[in-house]
């Protein structure tokens, strides 16, 4: 009987103990889920209203809570009288080989964190990177899409377009559009130069600042080429470059000035 009454002492004993472990474990685990919803939902609304991009958001919210939630549990384990040190270890050990075999991925995750954070370019923008000239149509943390002019769709990692020179021709809000234009040596410069310009003037989409420029580039061997430089804005610079030249010929025929084409004189002699 006395044995009995000490045992059942100690079951009490071990209920109460486990009984105590598992409801603080359970008061760890459901308050820490509560903090952890807390700080993500404190993490999403800090980054918008600093104008983070949204993909950047949905994810940093997202690992910042996980991270949070991993916290809780390990937490939680170590109150029930589980090891974690070792857990902790092994978990770091498989973190370290994930890494290692997602090098690549990671990298473009990296570089695509980056340009949302820097914005080297935005959705929109005509772009030339890691040999790839077009479109932006999205950036997303591992990949960007560009569009190219012939509407083929190239998906880009973004380790490569990051690490590569990115030249953003719409960044900007104006542009140069130019052209050369031969004439002959007969005719006079100063009279194609005001011609030209005049031309230009006429365009709407030519901006009068910065002022067109017609400036003699190189004396060749049939024509005197000038170099032509007319400012727009940026939306207009692909029409307004593949109009120069038509403009300026039109122009230039109507006042009878001449672009010369190349000519070689080829003298014969004949041997007695």
């Amino acid at each position: 009987m006395e044995k009995m009454t000490q045992w059942l002492v100690t079951a009490q004993e071990l209920v109460m103990t486990f009984g105590l472990n598992i409801l603080a474990t359970l008061a760890i685990l459901v308050v820490g889920q509560w903090l952890a919803k807390l700080i993500g939902r404190t993490t999403k609304r800090v980054m918008t209203r600093r104008g983070v991009d949204p993909t950047l958001i949905n994810f940093t919210t997202s690992l910042v809570y996980y991270a949070a939630l991993a916290f809780v549990v390990i937490a939680a384990l170590n109150r029930l009288g589980v090891q974690t040190a070792s857990l902790i270890a092994v978990l770091g050990a498989a973190g370290l080989a994930i890494g290692l075999a997602l090098q690549g991925s990671l990298s473009n995750f990296a570089a695509g964190v980056l340009m949302i954070i820097f914005r080297p370019f935005s959705v929109g923008d005509v772009i030339e990177g890691a040999g790839v000239f077009g479109t932006v149509k999205a950036i997303q943390l591992f990949t960007t899409t560009i569009v190219t002019p012939d509407n083929a769709t190239v998906i880009v990692p973004n380790a490569k377009i990051g690490g590569d020179n990115i030249t953003n021709f719409t960044l900007k809000p104006t542009r140069r559009a130019e052209t050369i234009v031969g004439i002959s040596y007969g005719d006079s410069i100063e009279k194609a130069r005001q011609v030209i310009l005049d031309e230009l003037a006429k365009d709407a989409r030519i901006l009068p600042d910065p002022a067109p420029a017609v400036t003699v580039g190189v004396l060749a061997d049939s024509s005197v080429d000038l170099q032509v430089w007319a400012w727009t804005e940026t939306p207009h610079f692909l029409a307004v470059q593949l109009a120069l030249p038509e403009l300026i010929k039109n122009r230039l025929d109507a006042e009878g000035i001449t672009i010369p084409f190349p000519q070689q004189d080829v003298h014969m002699f004949q041997r007695n």
